[in-house]
């Protein structure tokens, strides 16, 4: 079996290094929050005090964390990934984070005889949690196959990108269109909403008509009972959005609607939504509809 490291033990991390623990691997463990270690250790891992020790003899090292700032934290300096990894360590990033830094990361850990992939996902909590992800993944061929028993464990799909760097490129693109549908979604519930539909009927018509989508079939629910627990918060879908932005910003392709959701992410994290679900959008529309009633003036 595989010596595997596990970096990054949030939403999204922890189920991760669990499924791994249960199909049998020897896993380490490191969170800079040392507290969210203790689960996992229950469970069998042992933790490393830093990403250099959970590095160090692995024959595999998965890195998950929020953004291109704690990449650089957990890769670079005496005590990060790189100044641990032996040589033919694989290093797998499942990060979202700039397509530029990805590439980065691949050209430094070549330059260790390590292999690289940029490896991000989409599923969020529940498919991480049910080791259902689906993974976008940029990097050799021969690398990938090398890992396919660790990538079935924790996902249900592969599916290669290319080079090193379009695996970021592709999540990018990917959550665009999250963001957009998410924005849309709660805009079509408050044009139903402020017209008297009833929520439950809206959404039926949603799910089985032409506007069906997977925003529709994992948030439609939690905008009708106001469940913004978080799958996938609001600043990390916001975070992703502004990636995207600059990316787009790079290549020229216009973008006005994902300029328009990254808008509407923004006043949601103005307002303090940030840790609520990407689903807490929807309050933006809310408290429109609100002050509309209340006759006072949009703040």
């Amino acid at each position: 079996m595989k010596k595997i490291a596990v970096l990054g033990l949030g939403t999204m991390g922890g189920p991760m290094a669990s499924n791994l623990l249960k199909k049998g691997y020897e896993v380490t463990v490191y969170n800079r929050t040392t507290e969210k270690c203790n689960p996992l250790v229950a469970e069998g891992a042992v933790a490393a005090k830093t990403p250099k020790e959970a590095a160090h003899g692995q024959s595999l090292v998965i890195t998950m964390v929020s953004n291109d700032a704690s990449i650089n934290d957990i890769y670079y300096g005496e005590n990060g990934i790189f100044a641990g990894v032996i040589d033919g360590t694989t290093i797998i990033d499942c990060s979202t984070i700039s397509p530029d830094l990805a590439k980065k990361l691949a050209a430094d850990a070549t330059a260790l005889d390590c292999s690289f992939l940029d490896a991000p996902v989409t599923g969020s909590k529940p498919a991480a949690i049910d080791g259902s992800l689906v993974f976008m993944v940029g990097g050799d061929a021969v690398t990938i196959e090398s890992q396919m028993d660790v990538f079935e464990t924790l996902g249900k799909k592969v599916i290669p990108m290319g080079e090193n760097g379009n695996g970021a490129v592709a999540k990018l693109a990917h959550n665009t269109i999250v963001g957009i549908n998410n924005v849309a979604l709660a805009e079509g519930f408050a044009i139903a909403s402020k017209s008297g539909i009833p929520a439950d009927a809206f959404l039926d018509l949603v799910k089985l008509g032409s506007a069906g989508s997977k925003a529709a079939e994992l948030k439609g629910r939690k905008i009708i009972e106001h469940d913004f627990t978080n799958q996938f918060s609001l600043a990390l879908m916001l975070k992703d959005l502004k990636l995207a932005s600059s990316l787009t910003d790079n290549t020229g392709v216009p973008a006005p609607m994902l300029n328009l959701a990254k808008s509407m992410f923004q006043s949601g994290a103005a307002k303090g939504y940030g840790d609520e679900d990407l689903s807490a959008v929807v309050k933006i529309y809310e408290a429109y509809i609100e002050q509309q009633i209340n006759g006072k003036p949009l703040a």
